[in-house]
């Protein structure tokens, strides 16, 4: 499996706003992505800062993608006031999650 790490800047989060306004239609439309396993968005909301964590089947199959899943970050940030900072991708050594 592999992972790519995209951390981006902006305006702080209201401390009580929602962060999963929209992320309806962002996740239908990633999920068409051939490979995608799945996804965890981090945010500081005082700070503004974000982090998003995709995970894909493979690296062959996250690079396939990676026209897609640019144009994808670039809305996101903008919808959200943010800009990408920065985007790295990683291979995962071991993954767990609690059920």
């Amino acid at each position: 499996m592999f992972a790519r790490l995209s951390t981006y800047e902006g305006s702080p989060v209201p401390a009580q706003g929602d962060l999963t306004a929209n992320w309806d239609e962002t996740l239908e439309r990633v999920r068409e992505v051939s490979g995608f396993r799945g996804v965890y968005y981090l945010v500081d909301r005082a700070s503004g800062k974000a982090k998003s964590l995709t995970l894909w089947d493979d690296e062959q199959t996250m690079q396939a993608g990676e026209e897609r899943t640019t144009r994808l970050r670039e809305e996101i940030a903008k919808r959200e006031g943010q800009r990408v900072v920065s985007v790295e991708r990683f291979e995962v050594g071991f993954s767990h999650l609690e059920p």
